[in-house]
């Protein structure tokens, strides 16, 4: 048992809607504050000095500088499990050039699907670790990875068997995402729903039997697979107890209708999402993840973020760290700037960011600082938790702490 403190504010945010717009006079802040954990769990929080007159024999970890101390952050939605490099098809991109041209040079989601199927199970695995280092050091204690470029029955295995090795050896939980319905590739000879049922035949009994995913994850677009397609992948995802996450309306709506369908834990993308499907998504317990680091890799619009808010949705805010679309991988930096865009309050974006974020995971353990919680939280070195915003990401975390363990940055 240990009591760390004191923090100049502890936002605990405890006690907040998992739907719907929040404003900031909502959040719960605790000045002077010490938290107290015991094993991997919070077992107090309060104010610091009234934490030592109650515990007199603690071990006390002192915070000698002003720091603010917040939920450690999840990221639900990344990629970053993969081979390769993009950087050619971004200038290829900015040059102009459309997805046809870059593909047709040798880019796009292929040369990913190549460079990660000519790679190891070891290397596939160094290279998630070392992502989830890069995720740890921005505060982020649990993050979601997806299987999803290499598009075959043995290399999608490979690469979900390389996430769960990463997972172990981690000091950030990551959480497997099986996202073999990604694209059809290629070299398949049949049609979509033909490789459809080939990864339900021969991949679905692999994921529970080897335990390597219990999450379902499909892209339905008009450039992957169609609303019907969908419909019977999930349908059969959904029969066998998987979890279901959807990469839904990101160029064209549909995919969050499957969603909204299937109770799918979340859908994601979002931004060709209009009034119809907001509604959907707000009669529903889909929670609405927005992935602002797409628009800016892509230079599109945003998510309507504040419009599903205000709708009466749970809106989560991810990464979507890949090679292609989303190549930044800063998560506060995305949520700082889509804030700005989308006038989102300081509270909305750290709610998105944490609990609801863990909901998109269906984890209920995390993402709030109170009693019987997992012990993950991020402290920053300032005075004021609004300055976490307001610098968009240039402030970085002093210190993480996973399950209890402070994380060496």
């Amino acid at each position: 048992m240990k009591l760390i403190g004191p923090f100049k504010q502890i936002i605990t945010l405890a006690n907040l809607p998992l739907k719907g717009k929040i404003n900031e006079e909502q959040l719960e802040i605790i000045h002077d504050g010490g938290i107290i954990i015991e094993d991997d769990k919070i077992l107090a929080i309060d104010d610091f000095n009234s934490l030592v007159s109650s515990y007199p024999q603690i071990e006390i970890e002192k915070i000698d500088t002003e720091q603010i101390l917040l939920p450690g952050f999840v990221d639900s939605h990344t990629h970053i499990c993969f081979g390769g490099n993009r950087a050619k098809d971004f200038a290829m991109r900015l040059d102009g050039k459309t997805y046809l041209e870059i593909a047709e040079s040798g880019g796009g989601i292929w040369s990913t699907v190549t460079q990660t199927r000519n790679k190891t199970t070891d290397e596939l695995k160094d290279i998630t670790l070392k992502n989830s280092t890069q995720l740890s050091k921005q505060g982020i204690t649990t993050a979601e990875v997806k299987s999803g470029y290499a598009l075959s029955v043995e290399d999608e295995i490979k690469m979900l068997e390389a996430i769960n090795m990463a997972n172990q050896e981690s000091e950030i939980d990551l959480l497997p995402t099986f996202l073999g319905a990604h694209m059809k590739p290629k070299d398949f000879e049949g049609t979509n729903k033909e490789y459809l049922e080939l990864l339900v035949k021969d991949v679905f009994p692999q994921l529970q039997s080897k335990k390597l995913a219990n999450r379902i994850d499909i892209f339905v677009e008009q450039s992957a697979f169609t609303v019907e397609e969908g419909d019977y992948y999930l349908n059969e995802a959904q029969k066998q107890g998987f979890e279901i996450t959807i990469h839904a309306d990101q160029f064209t709506a549909g995919g969050s209708y499957l969603a909204t369908k299937y109770n799918a834990l979340s859908a994601d993308h979002l931004e060709f999402s209009e009034e119809e499907e907001i509604k959907n998504l707000a009669n529903s317990d889909v929670v609405a993840t927005v992935l602002p680091g797409a628009s800016i890799g892509l230079g599109m619009r945003y998510a309507p973020a504040r419009k599903l808010l205000d709708a009466g949705c749970c809106v989560s805010i991810a990464s979507d760290w890949n090679p292609g679309s989303a190549p930044m991988g800063n998560l506060l930096t995305q949520a700082s700037i889509l804030a700005t865009f989308e006038k989102l309050s300081m509270a909305e974006v750290l709610a998105a960011i944490t609990f609801r974020a863990a909901k998109a995971l269906n984890l209920s353990d995390r993402g709030t600082i109170e009693k019987g919680k997992k012990a993950d939280f991020v402290s920053f070195s300032t005075f004021d938790y609004r300055n976490i915003i307001y610098q968009q990401g240039q402030l970085q975390p002093t210190s993480v702490w996973k399950n209890g363990k402070q994380i060496n940055l």
